[in-house]
């Protein structure tokens, strides 16, 4: 690219981006000083529901936008002018001070005329611009770089002519950021009442303590506010003009009829109330400036001027094209755009002005300026932070839409190309949960992820686990460890607190691998949830994550859900959506028609992928969500075993099942209501899974009249009765939980089918163990997830079954076998075991011993669940959003 004629305005992206090639969604614009934190969130809604106006004109005098700059500033509504941008106020402005020739004749002895301007240069080009249009000779007013640009109003007085004059004055100036009280500028309008001072205070937002000219004006002072640079919506081009009213009045007699559009009227009467907004735009603008200004002094040949504003002015030392040669090589090179000054007068093609923007924007300028400036010498610029990992996140339109198998199906495909790769999620709530082989707990789908990854699972991955103990509370476990039971307020108000630590982990876990996968919770959209978020888009943000975006289209509504969620989004994080996956579709993808064109119209984002719905995938899930809609347990009527298992209310690591589900000969099915036990017969075993409020999960047992019928199962001699972890507990003697761990009750009599007691403790037990089933010699692996002790309750009737390697008792069981109970998790996962265990059910049945092993195995579902994923997406532009 060569240099040419500067353009005469920053932020014409289209154009930049044609000038080297880029895309314009490429190019990162410095060009043009928007507000550092963007647009307040509230932009969509008011845009939104805006939309239904358009049918009609607007206001033309935009009675309701006056209205609220006149509360805001404390201006009579009479002095104010709407426009469309500030340049079309200065334009209209510029026509209305020329003297009135024509058929009327000259002007009015009281209609005052300036038939000449004065501008404080270096200053905003269209200045001169709009005066000499209006046939009015232009004279600079000069200030000095070597007085950094502050500017002198002795002098200032000095230069004006005798005769009435426009004097233009940039508060602060338009490049040099340069401010001024308004002290001096009352003294001198009140010194020359002839001329008319027109202070442009378009970036007076960035300022703190600014106080607006607008307040106690001088009827010859005229004031220029920009809406559009404060709160970052230059496109609806938005301007205010403070003026005495004879004046005001002329300026709209050089407006069009209708000024400002509905929308931009909508926007600027909700956005001028938005006090704490330009109050944080404030404090974060004079912080980033700062450090972006000693970045900039730390590179070679850099000169920075001081600045009040949200850009800075900066001189190169070298030839007098310095700046146009390095503004060239920033847009070829690294898509970056700086505004060359050479066309403000005053400035040569040394001078360039860069705006303030987010901390990783400047860090990526100071970066590629350092390489160019002085490529021998290592640039002492660093970013914030370091390089990120490149990541992608799954998050959804709600709960349960398959977040958690698809970032499993990524974490194996991306493991498979040879990258080292590993799951992430910030926090986790389900019951379903394991230990690490360091005896941390974590989430189950985690686990499985880092299986995917070829990994070994550690507590950083998922560093936040609550455990739902009752509809309000849960056990909060942080890095694996349980820090205590919270109410949903309490732990809310220790989130932003969390965060650090869900930060620190992540950090930890992407700086040793290449490529992350995360995962989200429920959906981003949720308004309740948005201020303390630390799992979806607040973790995308810190991770620098590309999001896709799910909904399970097997239960309809999801093209409504993903525009909606889209709706919800703030612009921020709206940004970071990079496409849409359509899950769990059965059928054709053809028949999903125009949709996925319609939704990509509608935001702007492709349909990245649909994924099939995968039957029997033999995963397991992350919650219980799926378990009890019936979408894991597959119907098998010819089946010659019969498992039942207690539907408990707060159902604890029912994956403990998950390897019943592959062997073809055996249903599983939950029992939630008396009769559904037997069900016109007693199955062959009944199963009482684990839970995470065993007291309650008692007395609903005692309610239900479901303890009844298990009763009748042990007694029957037909049917085994088998108890994991808090099963085993319910069918001792008594259960106590003296701090009240778990709830209120203190102690809730048990099923009475083993001698056992059981005490809640508050230190828990997670330890990962092998042990051996004592009456059939088989090898055991699994985990333990429990707070209780559990003693024998009498001396005899008790039968050792599972034993720990080290010796300690994990399981006992009633002298017959027919009813016994093990505090380990995964016990069916051991096939020697599993297949043991049900050819006891057969025998008892009168059946012969199945023959053919069936192995729990999940290599070859993963592999499966990864092909077909890997066939539905888009992965070239998965690739493309990862930079691989």
């Amino acid at each position: 690219m060569t240099h040419g004629a500067p353009p005469a305005h920053g932020g014409h992206v289209l154009a930049l981006a044609a000038s080297c090639g880029r895309d314009p969604a490429d190019i990162l614009d410095f060009s043009a000083s928007m507000n550092p934190l963007g647009a307040p969130d509230s932009l969509r809604p008011i845009v939104s529901r805006t939309v239904s106006d358009l049918i009609r004109y607007p206001d033309p005098d935009s009675a309701g936008l006056l209205a609220a700059a006149s509360r805001r500033y404390g201006v009579p509504e009479e002095t104010l002018l709407a426009g469309n941008g500030t340049s079309d106020l200065l334009f209209a402005l510029a026509r209305a001070a020329r003297p009135r020739h024509g058929p009327g004749g000259p002007d009015a002895a009281d209609r005052p005329v300036w038939s000449r301007a004065v501008v404080a240069a270096p200053c905003y080009v269209d200045y001169r611009r709009a005066c000499e249009r209006a046939g009015l000779a232009v004279t600079p007013f000069f200030t000095s770089p070597e007085g950094e640009f502050a500017l002198d109003f002795t002098a200032l007085e000095a230069s004006l002519p005798e005769s009435p004059a426009l004097v233009f004055l940039g508060r602060p100036q338009n490049p040099t950021g340069r401010s001024f009280p308004d002290a001096p500028l009352r003294a001198l309008a009140a010194r020359r009442p002839d001329c008319l001072f027109v202070v442009d205070e378009a970036f007076a937002d960035f300022v703190p303590d600014f106080f607006s000219l607008t307040r106690e004006r001088p009827t010859n002072v005229a004031v220029f506010l920009s809406l559009t640079k404060s709160f970052a919506v230059p496109g609806l081009r938005l301007g205010l003009l403070a003026a005495e009213a004879a004046l005001r009045g002329r300026v709209r007699e050089q407006l069009a009829p209708w000024p400002v559009n509905a929308l931009a009227q909508a926007v600027g009467e909700a956005f001028l109330g938005e006090a704490a907004f330009l109050a944080r735009t404030r404090v974060e603008t004079a912080r980033l400036r700062e450090a972006l200004a000693r970045g900039l002094a730390e590179l070679p040949g850099v000169r920075v001027f001081p600045s009040q504003a949200n850009f800075l002015l900066c001189r190169l030392e070298g030839g007098e094209d310095a700046a146009l040669v390095l503004r060239d090589r920033l847009l070829a090179g690294h898509g970056l755009a700086i505004r060359a000054c050479a066309d403000f007068e005053g400035l040569c093609g040394r001078f360039f002005r860069v705006a303030v923007r987010s901390g990783e924007d400047n860090a990526r300028l100071l970066a590629a300026m350092g390489r160019l400036l002085d490529p021998a010498r290592p640039c002492p610029l660093r970013p914030a932070r370091p390089a990120r990992t490149p990541a992608i996140m799954f998050q959804g339109t709600a709960s349960n839409v398959g977040k958690s198998v698809l970032a499993a199906a990524m974490c194996r495909i991306l493991h498979r190309r040879g990258l080292s790769v590993a799951p992430f999620k910030a926090q986790n709530m389900s019951l379903n949960s394991g230990v690490t082989p360091d005896g941390l707990e974590m989430g189950r789908a985690q686990i499985l992820q880092a299986r995917a990854c070829g990994l070994a699972p550690e507590a950083a991955m998922n560093p936040v686990l609550l455990k739902p103990s009752s509809e309000t509370g849960a056990q909060v476990v942080v890095l694996g460890r349980p820090v205590g039971n919270m109410e949903a307020r309490t732990y809310f108000a220790r989130k932003r607190e969390l965060f650090s630590t869900v930060t620190a982990a992540y950090d930890g876990l992407a700086a040793r691998h290449e490529v992350m996968v995360l995962e989200g919770a429920g959906s981003p959209a949720e308004i309740n949830l948005m201020s303390h978020d630390i799992v979806n888009m607040a973790m995308a943000a810190h991770a620098g994550a590309a999001v896709l975006l799910v909904a399970d289209i097997d239960r309809g509504g999801s093209f409504a859900a993903l525009a909606g969620t889209m709706e919800l989004l703030p612009e921020a994080d709206r940004r970071r959506v990079c496409g849409f996956v359509l899950n769990r579709f059965r059928g054709d993808p053809k028949l999903l028609g125009d949709g996925p064109d319609f939704l990509r119209r509608l935001t702007g984002r492709r349909v990245l992928g649909v994924a099939p719905n995968i039957a029997n995938l033999g995963l397991p899930e992350e919650d219980s969500v799926s378990l009890r809609a019936g979408e894991l347990l597959p119907v098998r009527r010819d089946a010659d075993l019969d498992v039942a298992v207690i539907d408990l209310p707060h159902l604890s690591n029912f994956t403990d099942c998950d390897a019943l589900l592959v062997e073809p000969d055996t249903a599983v099915r939950l029992v939630r209501a008396p009769g559904e036990v037997a069900g016109g017969h007693l199955p062959d075993a009944l199963i009482l899974p684990g839970s995470k409020n065993t007291l309650a999960d008692l007395a609903w047992l005692r309610d239900t009249g479901l303890d009844v019928e298990i009763a009748a199962c042990a007694a029957s001699g037909r049917c085994e009765v088998v108890g994991v972890c808090a099963g085993m507990q319910m069918l001792g003697d008594e259960v106590r939980d003296p701090t009240g761990l778990e709830s209120g009750r203190e102690r809730e009599a048990g099923l009475g089918l083993l001698p056992l007691a059981t005490e809640l403790l508050a230190e828990k037990t997670l330890r990962f163990v092998t042990a051996v089933h004592l009456p059939s010699g088989l090898a055991l692996a699994g985990y333990e997830i429990h707070h209780g002790v559990t003693r024998p309750s009498c001396a005899s009737g008790l039968v050792e079954v599972v034993r720990r390697q080290d010796g300690q008792a994990l399981g006992h069981a009633r002298p017959d076998g027919l009813v016994w109970g093990s505090y380990l998790h995964g016990l069916f996962d051991a096939d020697a075991f599993r297949r043991a265990w049900l050819d006891g059910l057969r025998r008892r049945k009168g059946l012969a011993p199945r023959t053919i092993p069936t192995p729990y195995d999940l290599e070859p579902a993963l592999s499966r669940l990864a092909d077909v994923v890997e066939a539905s997406l888009d992965m070239q532009a998965v690739e493309a959003v990862l930079g691989l």
